[in-house]
């Protein structure tokens, strides 16, 4: 074992954090934080994991729900498709494993969802299984011990930072040591300013010895992000609005939104709106004032929404190329999950 591995190990004793995963008897529960926690920070998944485990306290509650059930319970924490994901994968172990998540990295690995670090942190936490885990904290806390050069979210950075997780895991102690890196990455060796003259295993650091631990990790440049302009539409019939559902493959897939879709170049936001609910719902509409503006970032790309109040002219909207379509009163539009521009509309309007 090497010897900053027993410091670590202490350290944790003392430090770690209390999170309501931790602890929790059933191996469902590091399931459901891990999927939650991947490209999302502890402290915003806390309450959505309560409330998750609250509505699908098991993987057969969750197997059995609807999808909009679980869409609505997830909705506000991003990246949609972990959460449907969670729901192929919860009817998988109910079929196939009788309920019970399997407790090897090859079975984990065929569910929907979870990839092979993904993995290794359920079958460490869950399972006591002597296997690695590398999310964003311990590649950060593995790229300063060891002033890895590799650029971290690159192929030969993750194979390197991986060999590096494996070769220094304690034998049996798998699940204290990952949790360990975990919170000396979220408490000490943080992403900015990281507190080395506090950290249990700066002795071991060759970042701290050769001070380039600001420099650490290593990073790709990312291409600059695109930024798109968006219209939609609120079109109202006898009291309530027209939602559209998204298909189910794509950016926020199985969600409802009020329907419009991406400017053109050379066109009008009226125009753009227009053409989109022609395309989309086979219907014509004529587009009012202005509801409001509203900004968001995805993943890899920024919009601006416009929306809208429009009348219905000719056609009935049917989803030509949405999932489905509803008329819903206001009082109702909680029921239905949406991306965080389209429930800033909805809360807008009641």
């Amino acid at each position: 074992m090497p010897a900053l591995v027993p410091r670590l190990l202490a350290w944790y004793r003392q430090n770690g954090r209390i999170l309501p995963w931790r602890g929790h008897p059933d191996p469902y529960a590091v399931w459901v934080s891990e999927i939650m926690l991947q490209q999302t920070q502890v402290e915003t998944v806390i309450p959505y994991f309560k409330k998750w485990m609250q509505r699908f306290p098991s993987v057969a509650s969750l197997a059995a729900a609807s999808e909009q059930d679980v869409l609505n319970t997830w909705e506000g924490l991003g990246y949609y498709s972990r959460s449907r994901n969670l729901h192929k994968a919860a009817k998988i172990v109910v079929a196939e494993y009788g309920g019970q998540l399997p407790a090897d990295v090859d079975s984990l690995r065929r569910l929907p969802g979870i990839g092979r670090y993904t993995a290794g942190a359920i079958a460490s936490l869950a399972f006591g299984l002597d296997q690695p885990a590398l999310d964003g904290n311990l590649k950060r806390v593995l790229a300063r011990l060891f002033d890895v050069t590799e650029p971290v979210n690159s192929p030969a950075g993750e194979k390197r930072l991986g060999e590096l997780a494996a070769e220094n895991l304690p034998p049996g102690q798998a699940a204290d040591y990952n949790q360990a890196l975990m919170d000396l990455g979220a408490l000490i060796c943080t992403p900015r300013n990281p507190n080395c003259p506090a950290c249990p295993v700066s002795g071991w650091c060759q970042a701290y010895r050769n001070g380039t631990q600001v420099e650490r990790p290593v990073k790709k440049r990312r291409p600059p992000q695109p930024h798109y302009v968006v219209t939609a539409a609120v079109i109202r019939r006898d009291g309530k609005v027209l939602l559209a559902q998204r298909p189910q493959n794509g950016l926020l897939g199985g969600l409802w939104e009020f329907p419009g879709g991406k400017q053109e170049p050379g066109e009008s936001l009226p125009d753009c709106l227009a053409r989109e609910i022609r395309e989309e719902l086979g219907a014509e509409i004529e587009v009012g004032k202005a509801v409001g503006e509203f900004r968001h970032a995805y993943t890899h790309f920024r919009i601006t929404l416009h929306a809208f109040e429009c009348r219905l002219i000719e056609g009935e909207p049917r989803p030509v190329e949405a999932q489905d379509v509803r008329w819903v009163e206001l009082s109702g539009l909680g029921d239905f999950p949406m991306g965080k521009v389209d429930r800033q509309i909805a809360l807008q309007l009641k």
